[in-house]
């Protein structure tokens, strides 16, 4: 459904069937959009944005009486930067802003207070929770939980299936939330898993498999469960 007038088109601008575009939404110019697409009331998407077949722009969250963090009422809108490529199926939440150049790809989600920097890549069925930070050309592969609270800085490689949290105590509501802190050119292998508050220092190696419980340097490679340093 086009709201016509309340809408701004680019120039050389595509759609699918059966878009809906809500009003108040701003889309550059050589802007491709595909198949049942539905883009949110505000959202702004910038110059030659590629957007996949069936993904949702804009949506707002949810919440019931049991969660602890309500999600924040008034977002700004999301925020799409230039030459943003996002795959099909994908879901994001106003609150977000994409920077120029990034891959988000198919099934992925990122909740809502997201910055995602310049050149990164958000791989297949990745989730990113609320209120995380992602830096300049940072990988994250596929199937990755990206938990809330956390801080991915430039250059970091993320591989499949890494998990993170943020809760210490898992839901007793004692425990400040804070995910993991990685710190720039760090490499996060297969299936590994960070835990709540910890730091991956700068050109830190996490191996594949890996239960990290506590920090680790900078330069350093931790490996196995919990994880321990290796020469």
């Amino acid at each position: 459904m086009d709201q016509g007038q309340q809408i701004s088109y680019g120039k050389n601008v595509t759609t699918g069937l059966h878009v809906v575009i809500e009003p108040d939404v701003t889309i550059g110019d050589d802007v491709t959009i595909g198949n049942h697409v539905v883009i949110k009331s505000g959202t702004q998407i910038g110059n030659g944005v590629q957007i996949g077949d069936l993904s949702v722009l804009g949506k707002g969250p949810a919440s019931n009486k049991k969660m602890a963090l309500k999600p924040a009422a008034d977002l700004p809108p999301l925020r799409i930067g230039d030459d943003v490529k996002i795959g099909c199926g994908v879901v994001i939440y106003a609150g977000v802003a994409l920077e120029n150049d990034v891959l988000v790809g198919d099934m992925a989600s990122i909740r809502e207070r997201v910055t995602v920097g310049e050149s990164s890549i958000i791989g297949r069925n990745v989730i990113v929770e609320p209120k995380t930070t992602i830096g300049k050309r940072v990988t994250v592969q596929t199937s990755s939980y990206i938990t809330s609270d956390m801080i991915i800085e430039d250059d970091v490689f993320i591989g499949p299936c890494c998990s993170t949290a943020n809760d210490k105590y898992m839901g007793r509501g004692n425990y400040h939330h804070q995910g993991p802190i990685i710190k720039q050119r760090a490499r996060i292998g297969n299936n590994a898993t960070l835990l709540p508050g910890i730091t991956i220092g700068e050109e830190a190696i996490v191996g594949a498999g890996a239960v990290i419980t506590k920090d680790v340097p900078s330069g350093q490679t931790y490996v196995g469960n919990p994880g321990r340093p290796i020469k």
